[in-house]
């Protein structure tokens, strides 16, 4: 474990040095959104979509050059999810990552640009840089991360959860919205990372997306718990806030302890996936146990 804290902590340090080196100069002009840009995605966060895209890439021997433009695209579009979900029209939140969301700290017309602009900056990322032998599978890799931020992924999932604020909905129903709300992107995450590197044949690619799949779900599934039982303080957020606003949750539906088995079934189905893998899954199944162990 020590091992693989190391591993991360220097993925994450990258990450920090590749994010601010992609985004523009906070004294470019305009500099105000430039600013609002860097704070809403430096200096903060666990990375974890990065730390999945580089962990799918040891799978297929991906070049960390690579891994690290590819884990700055998606992260750029996790953070201006963050900016948009955030302000008064969505979650109407005033903390993330244990400091002032951006709409408080600069505006609301700012951070409605800074958003905008991050999601620009991703695909800019990743059409910009050569992260696959071939021009074919590069193309590929801008439409999973276009598809995981549509409609059809990230803000389709994030619309459901609006509208579904105050219902009561099925086990099936819910995995369904989280699947686009918060599983696209982290399976987008794990497959751009494997496409960096050597090609994987049609079943283990579906062995990769099957664990990705299983992890965005319970990613969510310890989020939720999270929001139940940690504090503000730990969380960097409020906490609380999706049982205040009678939104639709595992814990609401299955119980703390529901919730916790939920978790553990999708930590093991993901695992299984990716058994024929060997050591060469390591870092990904190290974080399957991080993502579902996790305090924040």
């Amino acid at each position: 474990m020590s091992d693989f804290k190391s591993w991360m902590q220097g993925v994450q340090a990258r990450m920090e040095d590749t994010l601010s080196a992609v985004l523009p100069r906070a004294d470019h002009l305009p500099a105000r959104l430039h600013e609002a840009m860097r704070y809403a995605v430096l200096d903060g966060g666990k990375r974890v979509r990065p730390l999945l895209a580089f962990a799918a890439g040891e799978l297929t021997a991906a070049s960390p050059e690579r891994l690290a433009y590819a884990g700055a695209a998606v992260e750029l579009i996790h953070a201006y999810s963050l900016v948009h979900d955030d302000m008064p029209a969505m979650d109407n939140d005033v903390l993330r990552r244990g400091k002032p969301t951006v709409h408080v700290a600069f505006d609301e017309a700012t951070a409605l640009l800074a958003g905008d602009a991050l999601q620009t900056a991703a695909f800019d990322v990743l059409s910009h840089h050569a992260l696959a032998d071939q021009p074919a599978t590069q193309l590929k890799m801008v439409g999973i991360l276009a598809r995981a931020s549509g409609s059809l992924g990230m803000c389709g999932g994030q619309g459901v959860d609006l509208y579904s604020v105050g219902q009561t909905l099925t086990l099936p129903e819910l995995e369904l919205m989280h699947i686009l709300k918060t599983g696209a992107l982290i399976r987008a995450a794990v497959l751009l990372g494997a496409h960096c590197g050597e090609p994987l044949s049609d079943e283990e690619l579906a062995r990769v997306d099957h664990f990705a799949k299983c992890m965005g779900l319970a990613f969510q599934v310890v989020d939720d718990i999270l929001d139940e039982e940690a504090d503000t303080a730990t969380l960097g957020k409020t906490a609380g806030k999706d049982a205040a606003n009678n939104k639709p949750t595992y814990v609401a539906l299955l119980g703390l302890k529901g919730a916790r088995d939920k978790a553990a079934e999708l930590q093991l189905d993901a695992r299984a996936a990716l058994a024929p893998f060997g050591a060469r899954a390591e870092r990904l199944l190290d974080l399957a146990d991080y993502i579902v162990a996790r305090s924040h």
